[in-house]
């Protein structure tokens, strides 16, 4: 399938990795936080950061395998400014901790880069009673991303540098159930879907981008943000299935992109100068895509958005 190396109008493609679309990028004026840092995608996309300077905060639910992370990155980028804090999205409580932590640690924040994720995983709720993979890929980001917007805010007034809030959804965001957000029945065992509830998520992950970008364009605030698909990729998120596992072993190195490629957009949407100004847009290989009917419905974003504030202030 990559074997298509056509250049898209941002001169990147599916091909492209990482490293390749951030060269000669200089970041060292930056601090970004990563969440789900310690594999896959996430794990790239700080190493890569690291390589460009920006000083990182891998947000990790553990935080043995965060520091292993951060060592394998040290040992590839001696120069590395990488640091890891223990941040777990299925719980509001761990993420309002987090973000205090933060706070108190009186660094900028120029980056904030909602990366963690889990797949199509049977029915659960979260701590805090919500539907595991809702609470967990958009509910955690939205809080977190509240609690340091002030942050980024101040840090882009300061720096005079623009702030960026990156969200890593996913093409699935299609294939939600069909009513989008299913908003009376989100913890809903009994029509319980594991892929269209992961679909749910990641299209609450483009609505809640989109919403956000209106609300600071309408304040008038140097942050953008914007939500992607970084492409299918052979990582640990298929480890609910093991018939896709299996496929993908087989498969996966001919049909779909590797790590470094995953990460590859969201290296490019958090960095490349050529996104600056950019916001409530939709990436897919390094270039803007079309997102979905439902992600594009602006009373669906705004309906999401008092919903997910009524959730996180129960």
């Amino acid at each position: 399938m990559w074997f298509l190396s056509k250049k898209d109008p941002s001169g990147f493609n599916p091909n492209s990795t990482a490293e390749e679309v951030t060269q000669g990028i200089d970041g060292s004026a930056l601090t970004a936080i990563v969440t789900g840092a310690s594999s896959g995608i996430g794990a790239e996309t700080a190493r890569v950061l690291a390589l460009r300077g920006v000083h990182v905060i891998m947000g990790v639910r553990n935080i043995s395998a965060g520091r292993q992370v951060k060592e394998t990155i040290i040992k590839d980028v001696p120069q590395a400014k990488i640091d890891a804090l223990e941040l777990d999205l299925s719980s509001l409580a761990s993420v309002r901790n987090f973000a205090s932590n933060y706070n108190s640690l009186g660094l900028p924040l120029n980056l904030l880069i909602n990366n963690a994720g889990i797949m199509a995983t049977p029915f659960a709720l979260s701590k805090d009673k919500i539907e595991l993979q809702f609470a967990t890929n958009h509910v955690g980001h939205f809080l977190l991303t509240n609690l340091l917007l002030d942050t980024m805010k101040k840090t882009a007034r300061e720096s005079r540098k623009e702030g960026r809030i990156v969200n890593v959804s996913s093409r699935r965001h299609k294939f939600s159930y069909n009513e989008g957000i299913q908003f009376d029945k989100i913890n809903d065992q009994s029509g319980y879907n594991g892929l269209s509830a992961y679909g749910q998520s990641k299209l609450a992950n483009v609505l809640h981008a989109n919403e956000l970008a209106r609300h600071l364009k309408d304040e008038g605030v140097e942050v953008t943000v914007n939500s992607l698909h970084p492409g299918a990729i052979a990582t640990n998120l298929f480890r609910q299935h093991s018939i896709i596992s299996g496929i993908v072993n087989v498969i996966g190195k001919h049909v779909m992109k590797n790590v470094e490629q995953g990460a590859a957009t969201t290296c490019y949407v958090a960095l490349h100068p050529d996104v600056k100004g950019v916001s409530g847009k939709y990436y897919a290989d390094c270039n803007i895509a079309e997102a979905s009917h439902q992600a594009n419905d602006a009373g669906l974003a705004k309906r999401l958005w008092d919903f997910t504030v009524s959730l996180v202030h129960h």
